[in-house]
C-alpha cells in the first residue's frame, strides 16, 4: 500500500497546488487578462502563429516538454534511492518547473511572442541577448543529440515498437490535411488514429518487428531520426507537428491511464511493494559513480524543472495561444501532469521492477530485481542509457500485466510510449533550433544562418554528430556520457530564463522572491555540476589524471559556463537602476495581419 500511498500523495499535491499556488501566480501576480491581445490573433500567419483551442495546445505543449527527460532522469537518480528523486520532483515541480513554464509563457505571450532569448534583449541589454541565443544554441544541440539518441536506443532494443511510431507521421498528415483544409471536426479522426496506434502496436509485437540494420542500429536510426526532423521542422505546424502531438498525447493519455491503473492494481494485491524493492536513500553506489549534490539536481533534468520548456513556452506554444487565461492551464498545469508522469517512473524503476525481472533465465524480484538494474557492486562507467531505459520499460510493463494485458503487448505499450514522448520533444526542439540559429544570423549579420534550410540543416547535423560521441561500445554509446552534459546545460538555461522572469516582474515593481529563490538554486547547482564533471580527479572531462579526455564535452561545458558568468554580470549591471523602469516598447505593427482560414483545430470560438 505505500506504493499506492505514494502516487495518491503526489497527485493529490499536484491538484492542490494548481488551485493554489497557481491561481495566486495568474491572479495576483501575472494578472491574466482574458481580453488581451494575444500573439496568434494579432500575427496569424497560418505558420508559426495560429490561435488554437487550450485543449489542443495543451496536448501538443505538454508531448513537447515531456519528452524522456521524465523517464531516464528519474530512471538513473534512483540509484540514489528513491525518496530524494520523490521529493525533488514533487517540490521541484510545484514551486520551480511550472512557475519557470508558467512564467516563461506569459512574458512571451506579452511580447508578441518572442522567445526568452529576444526578451532578454530588451529587458537586459543587447549583449544578453546574444548571450542567450549563444547557450540555447548550445543546450539544443544537446537536446536534439540525447532525444534522438533515446529513440534510436529504443527502435535497437524494441523493435516492436517501429512500426507504430513511425505510423504516426502520415495518420498525423491526414488529419491535419482534413481539420484544417477540410474544416473537419477533430472527435472522429482522432479516435480512428488512436485505435490504428494501438493496433500497430499489436502488429508490431506479434508480427511485424522491425530491427534491419543489426549491431549498427542506434547509430542508422539516428541518422535516419535527423533527416526526419530537417524535413518535419520546415513544414507549417499545421501539416505535422501540431496534429501528431495532438493524437500523440492522446495515445501517451492512454498508456499514462494503464499504468495508473496497473500501479493501483499491483498496489492494492500488494505485488508492487515499494519498501521491498528498493532503498530509500542507497548506503552502496556503485564505483565511480557522482554525488547525489549536486548532481540529483541536473539527473532528473526534466519531471522538476527544465531548461527546455522555456523554449517550448516562448518558441511555440506562445504563439498559439488563444486567450491569456489559458496560460495557467497550458504553463502550470502541464508541468504539473509532467511531474506526475516522473513519480509514475519513479515508482516503475522501483515497486515495477521489483515485482520480477529475468536475469541469465532467472526470475527475480524484490531488491534482487531491482539490483540487476542499478547494481552497487558494479562500475557507474559500465551503466548505459539502455539499462536504464529498459529498468522503466520492464516496470512500466509489470504495471499493465496486471490488467490482464500480456508482457510483451505490454512491453510494446511502454517503449512507444518512451520513443512517441522522445519524438515530440525532437521535433519541437529541432523547429525551436531553426528560430535560434535564424536569430543568431540575424544578430551577428550571416546571412546564410537567416535561411530555414541552412539554418535547420545546421541544426540537425550538429545534433547527429553529438549524438555519435563515443561511450564504452563506441559511437552511438555515450548516452551516460551525454546525460550529465544536458542536464547541466538545461538547468543553466533554465536558471536564466528565470531571470528574465525576474527582470520582467522588478521592472514592473512585482514581488519577485517565488521566482528569484529558484533561480539562484538554477544557477549554482548545475555550474557545481559541471565543475565537477569537468574536473573531478577520478574521471572528469579535463581533470589532469583522465587518461582519456573528453574535449568536446569539456569545451562545450566550459564555453557554457563562461557565457552563464557574462549574462550574470550583465544583469547584475542592470539591476540597481531598472526597478520600476519599463523596457522598451516593442514597435508598433505596421499592418495588420492577414487572417488565416479557421477550423475546429485553430477555432477561437
Amino acid at each position: 500500500m505505500e506504493t499506492l500511498l505514494i502516487a495518491v500523495g503526489s497527485f493529490v499535491g499536484f491538484i492542490v497546488a494548481y488551485h493554489t499556488y497557481g491561481k495566486w501566480l495568474a491572479t495576483k501576480i501575472f494578472g491574466l487578462d482574458p481580453q488581451a491581445k494575444v500573439p496568434s490573433a494579432e500575427l496569424e500567419d497560418g505558420v508559426d502563429y495560429v490561435p488554437t483551442k487550450k485543449e489542443v495546445i495543451f496536448g501538443h505543449h505538454f508531448t513537447s516538454i515531456a519528452g524522456t527527460g521524465p523517464i531516464v532522469g528519474p530512471a538513473i537518480a534512483v540509484f540514489w534511492g528513491w525518496l530524494p528523486a520523490l521529493i525533488w520532483v514533487v517540490l521541484g515541480s510545484i514551486f520551480i518547473g511550472a512557475v519557470h513554464d508558467f512564467g516563461a509563457l506569459v512574458v512571451s505571450l506579452r511580447n508578441r511572442g518572442q522567445t526568452v532569448g529576444e526578451v532578454a534583449g530588451r529587458l537586459i541589454s543587447p549583449r544578453a541577448r546574444l548571450l542567450f541565443l549563444l547557450i540555447l544554441f548550445a543546450a539544443l544541440t544537446v537536446v536534439l543529440a540525447i532525444f534522438g539518441l533515446v529513440i534510436a536506443v529504443i527502435f535497437a532494443k524494441y523493435p516492436e515498437a517501429v512500426l507504430s511510431v513511425w505510423i504516426e507521421i502520415p495518420v498525423a498528415v491526414l488529419i491535419g490535411y482534413y481539420v484544417y483544409k477540410k474544416g473537419g471536426k477533430l472527435l472522429v479522426p482522432s479516435l480512428v488514429a488512436l485505435a490504428v496506434l494501438y493496433l500497430c502496436i499489436y502488429i508490431g509485437v506479434y508480427h511485424l518487428p522491425i530491427a534491419p540494420f543489426g549491431e549498427n542500429a542506434v547509430v542508422i536510426w539516428t541518422c535516419i531520426l535527423m533527416i526526419y526532423c530537417f524535413i518535419a521542422s520546415i513544414l507549417p505546424v499545421w501539416t505535422l507537428l501540431q496534429p501528431r502531438d495532438y493524437i500523440n498525447s492522446h495515445q501517451l493519455i492512454l498508456a499514462l491511464a494503464l499504468l495508473v491503473m496497473g500501479l493501483l492494481f499491483a498496489s492494492v494485491t500488494g505485488k508492487a511493494d515499494i519498501l521491498e524493492s528498493a532503498p530509500a536513500v542507497a548506503e552502496n553506489l556503485p564505483a565511480g559513480a557522482p554525488p547525489i549534490w549536486p548532481f540529483l539536481f541536473i539527473t532528473i533534468a526534466c519531471g522538476a524543472i527544465s531548461g527546455f520548456h522555456c523554449l517550448v513556452s516562448s518558441g511555440t506554444s506562445s504563439k498559439q495561444l488563444e486567450s491569456e487565461s489559458d496560460a495557467q492551464y497550458v504553463g502550470y498545469g502541464a508541468m504539473l501532469l509532467e511531474g506526475a508522469l516522473a513519480v509514475i517512473v519513479i515508482l516503475a524503476c522501483c515497486a515495477g521492477v521489483g515485482m520480477g525481472v529475468e536475469s541469465d533465465g532467472n526470475m527475480l524480484t524484490g531488491i534482487d530485481a531491482w539490483h540487476t538494474k542499478y547494481d552497487a557492486n558494479g562500475s557507474w562507467s559500465g551503466f548505459g542509457l539502455p539499462q536504464k531505459v529498459a529498468a522503466f520499460v520492464d516496470g512500466g510493463a509489470n504495471f499493465i500485466n496486471m490488467l490482464g494485458i500480456p508482457l510483451e503487448l505490454a512491453i510494446g505499450i511502454v517503449a512507444v510510449l518512451v520513443a512517441s514522448f522522445a519524438a515530440t520533444t525532437l521535433d519541437t526542439a529541432t523547429r525551436l533550433q531553426r528560430y535560434v540559429v535564424q536569430e543568431i544570423g540575424t544578430t551577428i549579420r550571416i546571412s546564410q544562418l537567416k535561411n530555414k534550410f541552412c539554418a535547420t540543416g545546421l541544426a540537425v547535423v550538429l545534433g547527429g554528430a553529438m549524438a555519435m560521441v563515443p561511450g564504452p561500445k563506441g559511437p552511438g554509446s555515450g548516452g551516460l556520457l551525454l546525460w550529465p552534459l544536458f542536464g547541466a546545460t538545461n538547468q543553466l538555461l533554465a536558471g536564466l530564463a528565470f531571470m528574465v522572469i525576474v527582470f520582467y516582474l522588478w521592472r514592473r515593481n512585482k514581488p519577485i522572491w517565488f521566482a528569484a529563490i529558484p533561480m539562484a538554486i538554477m544557477l549554482i547547482m548545475p555550474a557545481w555540476a559541471l565543475i565537477w564533471q569537468l574536473f573531478n580527479s577520478e574521471n572528469g572531462w579535463l581533470a589532469t589524471g583522465n587518461e582519456s579526455p573528453n574535449y568536446l564535452l569539456g569545451s562545450i561545458g566550459i564555453g557554457t559556463l563562461c557565457l552563464q558568468i557574462w549574462m550574470i554580470i550583465e544583469g547584475l549591471l542592470i539591476l540597481p537602476r531598472s526597478r520600476g523602469v519599463l523596457e522598451e516598447m516593442l514597435p508598433p505593427l505596421e499592418s495588420s495581419q492577414a487572417l488565416g482560414e479557421q477550423s475546429e483545430f485553430y477555432s477561437t470560438t
